[in-house]
Formats: C-alpha cells, sequence, structure tokens
C-alpha cells in the first residue's frame, strides 16, 4: 500500500489541490491520497482560518465520488498544535506495512530541515517534491543533515510536476467577500456550500 499525506489548511479547497493530489497519485502510484485540513498549523498560529470542521466538511464534497481520495480528520480532532511528524506517526501506527509519501512544495523542501522533528518525517515518509512546469526541480543536498544519501537518492527519484494553476483560497475568499463568481475555482457542491455559508454569515442579527 503506498499512501500520499497532503496537508494543508484547505480554506477552502480548490481545483489547484486536488490536481496536485491527483498528479502526485499517478506519477508516484500511489494506491490513495489522504486530504488532512491543518488543525492548529505552527506557522499559522496567529492566522484566522474557517472552523476545521467547515474545511474537513468541504474537502469531503469536493473528494466525493474518487474513490482514491479521502480525508483525515487527525488534526482537527487533537488539541495543539499540528505537527506534520505527529501526522505521520498516526498514519504509520494506522498501516505499519503502508509507504507513506508526504506531500508538499517543491519550494518546501528547501524548509524541511527546519521543521519539527525533520529527521523523523523523512525517516517515515518520502517528501514528494511538487513543481510547476518551467520551474527547476528541489536542490535536495539541502536534506544532508537530515537524510542519508540511500534515503536523498529515494526522494530525488519521487518528484512530481503538475500543470500550472493559479488559482488560491485566499483569492476565493476575496471573491466572495467583494460578491463575486467562484464558478470554477472549486467544485460545484465546495461553491454552493461557500455560497450558502457566506450568506448566512451576512444575514443580520435581530433580537427576539
Amino acid at each position: 500500500m503506498r499512501l500520499g499525506i497532503f496537508g494543508g489548511s484547505f480554506d477552502p479547497v480548490h481545483y489547484g489541490h486536488l490536481l496536485l493530489g491527483e498528479c502526485c497519485r499517478e506519477q508516484c502510484r500511489l494506491d490513495r491520497v489522504w486530504f488532512v485540513p491543518a488543525g492548529i498549523p505552527p506557522h499559522k498560529r496567529d492566522e484566522e482560518l474557517s472552523p476545521g470542521v467547515t474545511r474537513a466538511e468541504m474537502l469531503e464534497l469536493a473528494i466525493a465520488g474518487n474513490e482514491h481520495f479521502a480525508v483525515s480528520r487527525f488534526e482537527i480532532d487533537r488539541d495543539g498544535v499540528s505537527y506534520t511528524v505527529d501526522t505521520l506517526r498516526h498514519f504509520h501506527d494506522r498501516e505499519p506495512e503502508a509507504e507513506l509519501f508526504l506531500l508538499v512544495g517543491a519550494d518546501m523542501l528547501h524548509d524541511l530541515p527546519g521543521w519539527h522533528e525533520a529527521a523523523e518525517i523523512c525517516r517515515l515518509a518520502v517528501p514528494v517534491g511538487v513543481r510547476r512546469p518551467g520551474v527547476p526541480g528541489p536542490d535536495h543536498g539541502c536534506l544532508a543533515s537530515i537524510a542519508s544519501p540511500e534515503r536523498i537518492e529515494l526522494f530525488r527519484r519521487h518528484q512530481v510536476e503538475m500543470p500550472q494553476i493559479g488559482i488560491s483560497g485566499t483569492e476565493i475568499r476575496r471573491r466572495l467577500a467583494a460578491g463575486q463568481s467562484i464558478r470554477y475555482w472549486t467544485p460545484r457542491a465546495v461553491e454552493k456550500y461557500l455560497e450558502l455559508r457566506w450568506a448566512d454569515n451576512r444575514q443580520p442579527t435581530t433580537d427576539n
């Protein structure tokens, strides 16, 4: 069993996230890709996120019908800061015989040595650097302090390229706030979920 672990805020999930997951599934021959909405990301402690349950529900709407995609609520159901190493341990304990692949942007690989228990991350999973066309591949030499040469060579063999797609959760939220269309930015079910939720949040409150 080859499992992809794709963590993020997913606030909201959009077609860029889904395309990344599918490119990794295909190019790394993954049996399943787990989307893991972050609880309290260590690098975004001061950033206000939509409730975890809301982000998970949108993910489940987005991947409905895809047997290769699944949503894990591990991080949003636990207390405290969400560290990648803890999530990987969770999946390792759950599927001890499975190979784990951590799906990240190619640029994030350069920051990996500074992550909490980075060496353990590299032991538990293969970091898969995902890059856009025309962007140079990551320099895996930066991982020399946290992984063996043999392990780094394995990482080099698992690079993924995906098409350029200029969509972000920030822009979707901005468009919603401005009353602009988000059609084709995210799956239709998520679009309707967001529009209803946004409309509810804007309803004036009245005292009974």
